[in-house]
């Protein structure tokens, strides 16, 4: 089952989702660490540590948003990190931060569709995506995309947002996903259909196992998950081999 941000539009779910990040842009990292108690920037560490051993010189950010992903990144020392998105609001947020941080020599932003890599086979070490992948229109697709630009030997990282499964965790989980934070998010966004969008999305969103069966019909091997905080996130990895 498939969800889009605007219910009462005709235009496609990528077309959607550019047009909500688009809207949401100029607030989108002041909602992110507001609405998850700064719990994100944890996610995001915790996921980067997993990359340590592969030592990846070559890094593919795609629904690389507003960069915090590849900034993240640049703590294992790559060559170069690319980052796509479909959103140009977005990137130009993005491009702002790096240029702050004096990053424009590690990382570069371009506008993207995960779906369509503009790059050859065998280009990335590695190719990773922080709550992105359950945007995507075709997930299949996407992914096949991903393991044609990774070289072998690359991995593949991702972290989504998953749900909770055991009580009371479940429980409070579903009332703050589905009532707290579309109220707040709305609020602060003045999008009233984006952070209702997210928890619909999240709901459909196949996680734990039955992701990890997509990613290895899609053809990586040594495929597995980690938990975080209460299943509330998840890592997922794979290798190309």
């Amino acid at each position: 089952m498939s969800v889009t941000p605007y219910k009462n539009s005709s235009a496609s779910k990528k077309n959607q989702v550019a047009d909500m990040f688009n809207n949401i842009s100029n607030k989108y990292d002041f909602l992110n660490h507001f609405l998850s108690f700064g719990i994100d920037k944890y996610w995001r560490k915790a996921a980067i540590n997993k990359l340590k051993p592969y030592k990846p010189d070559t890094i593919l950010d795609i629904a690389t948003g507003t960069a915090d992903f590849a900034i993240e990144a640049v703590r294992l020392n790559p060559e170069k990190i690319t980052g796509i998105d479909i959103s140009v609001g977005m990137l130009d947020a993005g491009k702002k931060k790096i240029s702050q941080k004096n990053l424009t020599h590690i990382i570069r932003l371009m506008e993207g569709d995960a779906e369509r890599l503009d790059f050859d086979a065998h280009s990335f070490d590695a190719c990773m995506a922080a709550f992105g992948v359950r945007n995507f229109e075709n997930l299949e697709m996407g992914l096949q995309n991903i393991y044609r630009v990774l070289k072998p030997g690359g991995v593949i990282l991702i972290l989504e947002f998953s749900q909770p499964v055991h009580f009371p965790i479940a429980q409070l989980y579903g009332i703050y996903f589905k009532y707290i934070l579309p109220l707040w998010g709305n609020i602060i966004s003045q999008d009233s259909s984006a952070y209702t969008y997210l928890p619909k999305s999240v709901s459909v969103f196949p996680f734990g196992n039955d992701f990890i069966k997509i990613l290895e019909k899609t053809g990586f091997k040594n495929c597995r998950h980690i938990p975080l905080t209460f299943g509330i996130s998840t890592i997922y990895m794979g290798e190309k081999h």
